[in-house]
C-alpha cells in the first residue's frame, strides 16, 4: 500500500514544486478553502491551542489568528514541496538576511555552533537558503520516516544544495565525528518530548514539557548557542534574524538553556501568532506527578 500510494503521489508533488510560486500562492488559496472551510482539518486542535495560549483575547481575535494560521499553513506546505526544485536565484528572490552577525563573528573565529529555533516561519525554505550563504555548513536534524520511499524524498529535499542530516538517533554521534567540520547544527527544539525526559515550565500560558536535547549536546560541546528567526515579511518573503543566546552554554545552571530558547521563540509567537504550527498536539502530555 506504501509503494502504491507514494509512485501515485510522487507525479503530483514534482508538478507543484515545479509550479511558479505566483501560481503556487493560487492553488494555495484553493486549498485553504478545502482544508479549512470545508474539512475543518485539526480545527478542535488548533482552536484548543489558541484558547489556552491567548486566554486574554476576545473570540473575535482568536478567529482572526485562527484563519490567518490556516492561510499560513496553506502557503507552508506548498512552499515545503517547492523545495524539492527550488533554485538558489528563487531562494534569493523569496528570502533575505538580517542580523546575522552571530554567525559571522563565530564562522570567522571558525567555531561550530549549535543553531536553535521553532517550527516559526517556513524552516524548510530557510534550510534551503542558509545553504547559499558563506556561512558554516548546515546539519539539520530529522526523524526517519517509517515509509523509506518517502523518507528517501525528504532527504533528497533536504540535501539537494548542500545541507547534511543528522538522525535524531545519532546526533551526538554523528556532532563527534564532525568536531574537525565547521558545522551549524539546527534543533527545532518546540516539539513535544517524553513527558519524564523534558524540562516543565510555562510557556504559551501552559505548563509545556520541553524538550531538552539541545542544552544537553551544547553543554557537552560547549559550542555557542544561536537562535534563528523566520519572520514572514509578506506573503511568499521571509526573512532571517539571528541572536547568540550564549557563547558558553557549559557555564549556565543546569535548564537556564533550555529556558532561555524557549522564551526567545515565544516572544515571536506572541508578535507574529499566525506563523507558528498551531495544528501540532503541542500540549498532548501532561507533567509526572512525581
Amino acid at each position: 500500500m506504501g509503494a502504491v500510494a507514494y509512485y501515485l503521489a510522487l507525479p503530483f508533488i514534482y508538478l507543484i514544486s515545479y509550479l511558479p510560486f505566483r501560481v503556487l500562492y493560487l492553488l494555495s488559496d484553493l486549498m485553504y478553502l478545502l482544508v479549512y472551510r470545508v474539512l475543518g482539518y485539526r480545527k478542535a486542535v488548533v482552536t484548543g491551542n489558541l484558547e489556552r495560549a491567548f486566554p486574554e483575547k476576545s473570540a473575535d481575535e482568536l478567529r482572526a489568528i485562527r484563519r490567518d494560521f490556516y492561510r499560513y499553513f496553506c502557503d507552508l506546505s506548498l512552499e515545503t514541496l517547492k523545495t524539492l526544485t527550488v533554485s538558489p536565484g528563487a531562494l534569493d528572490a523569496h528570502m533575505s538576511c538580517g542580523d546575522l552577525s552571530a554567525f559571522e563573528h563565530f564562522y570567522r573565529k571558525k567555531q561550530s555552533v549549535i543553531i536553535v529555533m521553532g517550527h516559526f516561519g517556513n524552516w524548510e525554505l530557510c534550510g534551503a537558503y542558509f545553504s547559499q550563504l558563506p556561512l558554516h555548513r548546515l546539519y539539520v536534524i530529522y526523524h526517519p520516516l517509517k515509509d523509506r520511499r518517502f523518507d528517501r524524498l525528504f532527504y533528497r529535499m533536504r540535501t539537494r544544495l548542500g545541507n547534511r542530516l543528522y538522525p535524531m538517533k545519532g546526533v551526538f554521534k554523528g556532532m563527534l565525528r564532525d568536531r574537525d567540520k565547521l558545522t551549524a547544527t539546527a534543533f527545532i527544539a518546540d516539539q513535544s518530548p517524553a513527558p519524564a525526559n523534558a524540562h516543565w515550565m510555562t510557556f504559551l500560558n501552559q505548563d509545556t514539557g520541553v524538550f531538552r536535547g539541545t542544552e544537553t549536546l551544547a553543554r557537552k560541546l560547549d559550542y555557542p548557542v544561536i537562535y534563528l528567526s523566520v519572520r514572514r515579511e509578506k506573503r511568499g518573503h521571509y526573512r532571517l534574524h539571528s541572536e547568540l543566546l550564549v557563547e558558553h552554554p557549559a557555564d549556565l545552571p543546569e535548564n537556564a538553556l533550555t529556558e532561555l530558547h524557549t522564551r526567545r521563540l515565544e516572544r515571536d509567537i506572541i508578535a507574529h501568532p499566525e506563523t507558528w504550527l498551531w495544528s501540532h498536539r503541542r500540549w498532548k502530555h501532561q507533567r509526572p506527578e512525581d
